[in-house]
């Protein structure tokens, strides 16, 4: 910390406050003006613009004497975010991977399956798919098997 935000601090703790609101908020526009509250927030507010200014300033100059450094500190946040999210990224598939599977693939036979209702037959309207008492695949006419067997 450096001797102008030890000072603002020294100031925010001599006014005797713990929480404040937001500078130029509602609740800060509704506080009277001799409210330590109101000093407190306009203290924070001026050295949240100082160190921001700071920071603006030393990339403004690096951009000038350090290019390569000035990439660096500009991209840090990004590449950080890059290397948090690689493993999950990684696990997803590729565009590639992704219209390959989109791609044409043969039919899947039509399987009754056990417990399960008869399936429809594509291509033959009104037709299903049945699973027999022996495990047999019966295309039948209607969707109960009962109704067939009488």
């Amino acid at each position: 910390m450096d001797a102008v935000a030890v000072w603002a601090t020294d100031q925010v703790t001599a006014l005797g406050v713990t929480d404040w609101p937001a500078y130029g908020s509602p609740a800060w526009r509704a506080l009277l003006a001799n409210d330590p509250r109101k000093a407190a927030a306009i203290f924070e507010a001026a050295e949240r613009w100082r160190q921001h200014r700071a920071e603006t300033d030393e990339l403004d100059r690096l951009l000038t004497d350090d290019p390569e450094e000035w990439w660096r500190r500009v991209t840090a946040e990004a590449n950080a975010e890059a290397r948090r999210i690689m493993p999950a990224l990684a696990k997803r598939p590729t565009a590639a991977e992704v219209r390959a599977r989109a791609r044409q693939q043969p039919p899947r036979p039509v399987t009754a399956t056990p417990g399960w209702p008869p399936v429809a037959i594509p291509g033959r309207p009104g037709w299903y798919r049945h699973r027999g008492p022996n495990g047999e695949q019966t295309d039948l006419p209607t969707r109960t098997l009962e109704h067939a067997h009488r």
